[in-house]
């Protein structure tokens, strides 16, 4: 178990400290609460057990919200433990004190509150639960005064439920649709991961001979090694994916909430079918034909439900088999065909930003960071552009190795979670990518890795700016920037002044190099390495392009600045400094 704490849960860390030690847990102080939290997913999601953290009452545990709701987008068994002001004093408006459980009502999965000392145990214990079984996090709140005191308790081990398939309904008529389907694609989700699915859905997709593609940001919930796998939908997928998406008469969403903004068009591409059948596999009932209406819905556990699908196939006749070879052929075609457009995208020069000494093409640095990349490495990303742009370059051949903030997007995620995987997992690299604004908001616990030995790289791609935002301005707003372009320090120096290496990379052929003696640092050396990325300017498309549009002026002073097309370029006019 991890047990994460903030800075200012001082009062209580020498004490619990010396107990903890001695169960076996890992106590470990970091420097923003908000990061504590990101840790304590990190670990969950990587170990498949699960992270604690703890903060001061108050502003404390207030700094941990935007972790929290993190966490609970990634589904992770995070256990928040929210010390509260004493029982006795509740209510007075005394010092770091505020409404707790109303503030993360909405946050987290299930709250636990001690209503006395007497059930400290049972509750602790309930809370535990609840985190594991239901997947997601769950806020333990305690007075203050509560921590102290002798009672007896019994302690029990860990209550789990015994997961299903599906009930005999819904596999029946899911496998009815899969019977005689023509052209079945598979789309796993986040779930496959979670259920320790991703063998399953191999042999499932091998039986069939079926094409593969992944959720937004689970690009590790197939191997990508595999011939049947087309990658990633989302933003800035794999277009061969969208096109398997697009031509199936059967979509087997497996594991999967089918989060809309997943499914958005990308490069123009509406792909999302409109007469083909859908089957939701969910073991959350709330999240079943939310998003998109499935015509099966099956509550139950992503595994065993490939697992029974595969089963039954075995015992019958199925209608996509007599096309086996022609639609192994399609998907060879189609993955062929995306890959020589990503190299195409990675290799041309942007006309508005062309690479030049001192200055890469982002997508070219993700290009050398692939290449470069350990097989077995866990990899956290932030949100903005360029770390956005790696969903065409990421991809994984086992589950728990990849990391996102998910769809809820909030900046300053990657590096306090992947140190959370590297706890978890010491035997593995793990690696974090941000953009240099994000960078800003989680370095303050490159110090937390140092102090508490816990080496991890981090890539910081440097481009001068807040690109996601800026590239709003760029396209509907006139190229009028306000509050995105950003002059920054060296970050290779800051790191190496807070006690970890750090190095600069200016050139292309410095990239995959700079990534291996990183990882060998923090392997061999127990080192932590920052990789200051210097990138051109260049953006990739917009999050939400469905969300924008260009502003009408009706008062004559704003007049001037009334925009009736989208930038012919699509790129910012300001040079890089």
């Amino acid at each position: 178990m991890l047990w994460i704490c903030s800075r200012q849960q001082v009062g209580t860390r020498g004490r619990l400290e010396r107990h903890v030690a001695l169960r076996g847990i890992r106590f470990i102080s970091v420097q923003h609460e908000q990061n504590s939290a990101h840790m304590a997913d990190g670990f969950a999601r990587v170990s498949g057990k699960h992270g604690v953290v703890i903060g001061q009452n108050g502003p404390g545990v207030t700094n941990s919200l935007t972790g929290i709701l993190a966490a609970n987008y990634a589904h992770s068994p995070v256990l928040f433990i929210t010390p509260d002001s004493s029982s006795t004093t509740k209510g007075l408006g005394g010092f770091q004190e505020c409404n707790q459980l109303a503030l993360f009502e909405k946050a987290v999965k299930h709250q636990v509150q001690v209503h006395h000392p007497h059930r400290m145990a049972e509750l602790t214990a309930r809370a535990l639960d609840l985190a594991m079984n239901d997947n997601g996090p769950t806020q333990l709140n305690i007075p203050r005064d509560y921590f102290y005191g002798e009672a007896p308790h019994t302690i029990h081990g860990p209550r789990t439920f015994e997961p299903a398939a599906g009930g005999p309904v819904s596999l029946d008529a899911a496998f009815d649709l899969l019977r005689t389907a023509k052209n079945p694609v598979l789309l796993c989700g986040g779930g496959v991961v979670l259920s320790e699915g991703v063998t399953a859905a191999v042999a499932f997709a091998e039986r069939l001979q079926i094409p593969v593609a992944t959720t937004y940001l689970h690009n590790d919930a197939f191997p990508k090694s595999h011939p049947l796998y087309l990658g990633p939908l989302g933003y800035l997928g794999w277009k061969g994916a969208m096109t398997a998406v697009s031509e199936a008469d059967l979509v087997f969403a497996v594991g999967s909430r089918l989060n809309p903004f997943g499914t958005l068009p990308q490069y123009g591409f509406d792909y999302w079918p409109t007469t083909a059948k859908l089957v939701q596999v969910d073991v959350d009932p709330k999240r079943l034909s939310l998003t998109k209406s499935a015509d099966v819905e099956v509550l139950g556990d992503a595994r065993l439900f490939l697992e029974e699908m595969t089963r039954r196939v075995d015992a019958a006749e199925v209608a996509c088999m007599a096309t086996a070879s022609s639609r192994a052929a399609r998907t060879a075609h189609v993955k062929a065909e995306w890959a020589a457009e990503l190299a195409s995208m990675t290799q041309s020069e942007d006309a508005v930003h062309p690479s030049r000494a001192g200055f890469l093409k982002p997508r070219a640095v993700l290009a050398e960071l692939e290449k470069a990349m350990p097989a077995d490495a866990v990899v956290s990303t932030d949100i903005g552009n360029i770390c956005s742009v790696a969903n065409s370059y990421l991809h994984f051949d086992c589950g728990r190795q990849f990391l996102a903030p998910m769809t809820f997007g909030n900046c300053g995620y990657s590096s306090p979670a992947v140190m959370g995987a590297k706890v978890a997992r010491p035997d593995k690299p793990c690696i974090g990518y941000s953009g240099d604004g994000a960078w800003g908001m989680q370095m303050m616990d490159l110090l937390t890795s140092v102090r508490e030995h816990i080496p991890f790289t981090q890539v910081v791609f440097n481009n001068g700016q807040w690109g996601a935002e800026k590239k709003n301005q760029v396209l509907w707003f006139g190229d009028r920037y306000v509050g995105t372009n950003l002059k920054n320090p060296s970050f290779a120096d800051v790191a190496s002044a807070m006690g970890a290496r750090g190095v600069r990379v200016e050139a292309l052929d410095q990239v995959g190099p700079a990534l291996s003696e990183a990882v060998a640092a923090q392997m061999n050396d127990g080192q932590t390495t920052v990789l200051e990325v210097m990138c051109t300017k260049e953006l990739g498309d917009p999050f939400r392009r469905d969300a924008m549009k260009l502003p009408r002026r009706h008062l004559a002073k704003y007049k001037g600045t009334e925009e009736f097309d989208e930038s012919a370029t699509g790129q910012p006019v300001d040079p890089r400094q």
